[in-house]
């Protein structure tokens, strides 16, 4: 039977990585990023015309005024179906984001299921053990914040708003002065990223002071004189 120290350290990471995964399933959900630009019908007319965009991960909604030359108020946005249309680096990036937040969900799935089976039993130093947790949360944390970085890759320098506009019937239209604010749903990956990075560290506390008992017990042994050693 598992001390009670083990037991705690085990299952406070399994509950850290699982409220991980509830901040994490909430912020797919939510909306990721806003935008506002101005747009032209082309190059030799005026910016009598706006656009103003907010998304999530799979859907948003548009505002467009005069853009280019017609009115649409609460327009819904199928994101991967717009970024589909002007196939290239926006909807590639982009289904990058979504696949790596998938595998950090199922990384952190199987780093609660190694917790708790270490909570309540004593398996031998396998992938069953501490070095499940660090391998699962591991990759959580490296799928995630990779995730991080190529959706701000995608937002500023892929121009994908700019792709959305122009795939939603506009695909000529000239646009200029983008404004774009990163919502709720992308920061929300940073406490993710903290708590499996937390989860971790219950595991390897407890691994730490055990090793450390360990090592104090043998001393004794491995400081006794040469003499009372050989009886």
């Amino acid at each position: 039977m598992p001390s009670v120290e083990k037991l705690l350290h085990f299952l406070s990471s399994s509950i850290i990585c699982a409220a991980g995964v509830c901040i994490l399933g909430y912020g797919m959900s939510a909306d990721w990023a806003s935008a506002e630009m101005s747009c032209a019908p082309s190059k030799n007319e005026a910016f009598n015309g706006s656009s103003s965009l907010e998304i999530g991960l799979f859907n948003g909604t548009e505002n467009k005024i005069n853009c280019p030359r017609i009115s649409k108020l609460g327009e819904i946005v199928p994101v991967f179906d717009r970024l589909g249309k002007e196939a290239g680096a926006p909807v590639i990036l982009h289904a990058l984001v979504v696949i790596l937040l998938a595998l950090a969900l199922v990384g952190s799935l199987g780093s609660i299921l190694v917790s708790l089976y270490n909570s309540f039993s004593n398996p031998y130093q396998t992938y069953m053990g501490p070095i499940g947790v660090y391998t699962c949360s591991g990759l959580s944390v490296c799928v995630a914040s990779l995730a991080l970085i190529l959706y701000v890759a995608n937002t500023y320098a892929g121009q994908m708003f700019e792709t959305l506009v122009r795939a939603g019937g506009a695909p000529n239209v000239v646009l200029k002065d983008v404004k774009i604010n990163l919502k709720v749903g992308f920061f929300l990956l940073i406490p993710y990223i903290c708590f499996n990075m937390i989860s971790i560290l219950m595991v390897f506390l407890y691994v730490h002071a055990a090793y450390t008992r360990r090592k104090e017990q043998e001393k004794p042994t491995e400081d006794a004189p040469k003499e009372i050693m050989m009886y």
